[in-house]
């Protein structure tokens, strides 16, 4: 089966005024439909440039980026994006916040209603819908984020240090919580995390990168067996994983791995 996602050779240098940064250099990795992969490495390595380029809300440098074999060459429709803020906005509740991607795409709002509320549901949030975003906690916040991403039935979803700000009770709860609706709704995920734990733990796939400029240093395939739980995070396996993420970043930042924390 040709992969979902082909990333090839990308780079992305940014330039203001007689400053140049090289942001992104020559990576390459594959995305099959339906797997989750996390990108990994020190903060600045361009783990979030790479995210929009993936998205086509920025172009590459050098480089290509295809999606069912078409080039990304603008910003593709069929994705939901989840950030590290939930960006809801403030006078709207929750259930207008969820549906406003059906409206900017200009699709019928009565028939993604019933799917809207299904969401909210699935996440916990039913009877919350006409709630405002003050009224909710960070964590219900950022599932509402998450609802708003799904609604239109995107194939992909991309998601940059989603669950990032939160304290680390709440972060474990919503990595469950994704993991869920993953298995059920069987999305591809590309997922930007600072945390080596979290990545082995949802993932497929891990994708390990160098600090700046951001290269490819590994792409590591995780072989533990799903539905996770927790407790496969004192697992031997599990520890192997984490090990050998932290070696490679170690490795490829003078010895020191300590840029990247193991739940941080």
């Amino acid at each position: 089966m040709p992969p979902l996602i082909t990333v090839q050779s990308v780079s992305r240098v940014f330039t203001s005024g007689a400053k140049t940064v090289h942001a992104l250099e020559g990576v390459s990795f594959e995305i099959q439909t339906g797997d989750f992969v996390s990108l990994v490495g020190p903060s600045g390595c361009g783990k979030s440039t790479l995210l929009k380029i993936v998205s086509g809300l920025m172009p590459a440098s050098s480089g290509t980026v295809a999606v069912s074999d078409k080039p990304v060459d603008g910003p593709l429709e069929n994705v939901g994006m989840v950030f590290q803020s939930p960006v809801l906005l403030k006078w709207r509740p929750v259930l207008g916040n969820v549906l406003l991607p059906v409206e900017f795409a200009r699709l019928d709002v009565a028939s993604h209603m019933e799917r809207a509320r299904g969401l909210l549901k699935l996440v916990g949030l039913e009877g919350f819908e006409e709630m405002y975003p003050h009224q909710l906690s960070g964590g219900m916040q950022q599932r509402v984020s998450l609802c708003r991403a799904l609604v239109t039935d995107p194939q992909l979803l991309l998601m940059d240090e989603p669950f990032g700000a939160l304290d680390a009770m709440t972060r474990d709860e919503l990595d469950i919580e994704l993991l869920r609706i993953w298995e059920e709704r069987k999305k591809t995920v590309l997922f930007v995390t600072h945390s080596i734990q979290e990545a082995v733990f949802l993932s497929d796939h891990v994708v390990v990168m160098s600090a700046r400029p951001g290269r490819l240093l590994e792409q590591i395939a995780i072989q533990l067996p799903r539905p996770r739980t927790m407790e496969m995070m004192s697992a031997t396996k599990f520890g192997e994983y984490t090990l050998r993420i932290r070696s490679l970043l170690g490795s490829a930042n003078g010895g020191s791995s300590a840029v990247l924390g193991s739940t941080a």
